[in-house]
């Protein structure tokens, strides 16, 4: 019998094969390429993954292991002096103990590369632990070994900044780990439409071990043309000392020396006799502590947070100036709902003269300005002569500010915000008791309010504000309609 065949198959048949984990079209050669690629990183995270697993099993199998640390060594570190790594490390490394054991170690390494971090002199900073080479080493006991990468020592830029409703150009030049021990120096030189020629060049180092706390030398100047308000010019040179502690989320504490010497001239056909008599030379020598507690979540739109500043200056240790300065800051935000929050702010400063000697001049308050409060002229609030403004010893000021998102826009950097600023600024009647004074101040405000729109321009804030003086004294430059503000911190 004849064995039937089957029938054959002939074209055009169907393609029944399916695609290995949506691999692409054969003939896409670009999306094969990638779906091989993912494919090599799938199987090698899978991989590394399971390393980590057993990596992390075996540690946790040993880690009360008896361990000591036998040695710490930091490769890369070229530019660094062994005596400074030395500095920071030793005290992180705990005594020999029978209770050190291999967590003690990890803790131990951890703790080092912080530290080697937080130094900003490398870029980065790998730990591996090894056997310990040490002839005398038990078996478990390893070496710590930090393999670092250090950052540029050079740096230069130049830029161009509004601040203070002032704009300049500078350049900065920065020297890092200049001797070999984290210190950093720094310089930079401006000009601008109000500071018409500022520098500074400082030196800074840390002077603790768990880099807390730092020590800075500066040199500065500046020469400003203050004929706005005071048919001046002013120029300032002069070197501080500084020692400076802590964080300003937990409080900064700075201590300072500074003596400087202060001109005033360049004075305007029209200037009032107060001012004339102000010309000439003053040098001012003083010890000043400054304390800083910020916890805002934002520097220029906080919505929630407090911020503190104390300021405190003797002068009178030589010189012409002889005086006692404190002066306040405070603010605190709160979110009320969705998109809007309250802020109020509030400063106050008092200047007291020793020794019967007048208040100079570049010693004054000044107030007023869109930074300031608003809707008066910049530093036109107190005593004047004529035209000028001379500054005064006692001023207090208060804003509080309703700041919004725009509607359906909450990502914008552009809010909008209603508020109502207060503030005087006095001269210290010393034929009355302090409290007194303080009484008369505050019973006598210059109040004003308005609205506006704030731009967040990081690193700056600027203000856009309509609105009217509600009371003002005699003295004051006030303005009403709009005022443009630009700075880095508004009442």
């Amino acid at each position: 019998m004849e064995e039937k065949q089957p029938p054959g198959l002939r074209p055009p048949l169907q393609n029944t094969s399916s695609a290995r984990e949506l691999e692409p079209d054969e003939r896409d050669l670009d999306k094969i390429r990638t779906w091989q690629q993912q494919r090599i990183e799938k199987k090698l995270r899978g991989e590394y993954e399971s390393a980590v697993m057993h990596l992390s099993e075996v540690l946790n199998s040993n880690l009360s292991t008896p361990s000591q640390i036998s040695s710490v060594r930091v490769e890369g570190a070229h530019n660094t002096r062994p005596s400074f790594l030395k500095f920071l490390i030793d005290p992180l490394i705990p005594p020999p103990s029978a209770e050190n054991d291999l967590s003690m170690a990890l803790h131990t390494a951890r703790h080092i590369a912080d530290v080697l971090k937080r130094t900003d002199i490398f870029r980065t900073v790998d730990v591996k632990l090894e056997r310990a080479m040490a002839p005398l080493a038990s078996k478990h006991d390893v070496d710590l070994v930090f393999t670092t990468r250090e950052r540029g020592r050079f740096m230069i830029k130049t830029t161009t900044e509004f601040g203070d409703n002032e704009g300049s150009a500078q350049i900065t030049s920065q020297f890092r780990n200049v001797f070999g021990g984290a210190e950093t120096f720094s310089a930079n030189l401006s000009h601008g439409t109000t500071t018409k020629m500022a520098f500074n060049a400082a030196l800074t180092a840390p002077l603790t071990s768990n880099l807390g706390t730092y020590g800075e030398v500066h040199l500065f100047g500046h020469e400003r043309d203050i004929t706005s308000y005071a048919s001046c010019k002013e120029g300032i040179r002069g070197a501080k000392a500084i020692v400076r502690s802590g964080q300003i989320p937990t409080g900064m504490h700075q201590v300072a020396y500074e003596a400087v010497l202060r001109h005033i001239g360049g004075l305007k056909d029209e200037a009032s006799l107060s001012i004339r008599e102000a010309a000439g030379q003053s040098v001012k020598s003083s010890l000043s502590h400054t304390f800083s507690l910020d916890s805002r979540d934002d520097r220029l739109f906080p919505t929630k947070g407090f911020y503190l500043k104390t300021f405190h200056e003797m002068a009178g240790l030589g010189g012409d100036a002889s005086f006692l300065k404190s002066e306040t800051h405070a603010q605190v935000s709160r979110p009320l709902f969705s998109g809007v929050s309250l802020s109020l702010a509030a400063r106050s400063g008092l200047l007291w003269g020793l020794n019967s000697r007048p208040t100079l001049f570049s010693d004054r308050f000044q107030l007023g300005g869109p930074s300031s409060v608003r809707l008066f002229r910049a530093n036109s609030m107190g005593p004047r002569d004529n035209a000028d403004s001379l500054g005064g010893e006692m001023y207090w000021s208060a804003g509080l500010s309703l700041i919004s998102n725009l509607p359906k826009k909450p990502d914008w950097p552009i809010k909008t915000h209603a508020w109502v600023n207060a503030g005087r600024l006095d001269n210290v009647d010393k034929s009355r008791s302090l409290q007194e004074n303080v009484v008369a101040s505050l019973s006598k405000p210059s109040v004003s309010a308005g609205i506006g729109l704030i731009y967040n321009f990081d690193p700056i804030r600027v203000e856009v504000n309509f609105g009217l003086p509600l009371l003002a004294s005699k003295s004051d430059g006030s303005r009403r309609g709009f005022q443009v503000g630009i700075g880095l911190d508004f009442l």
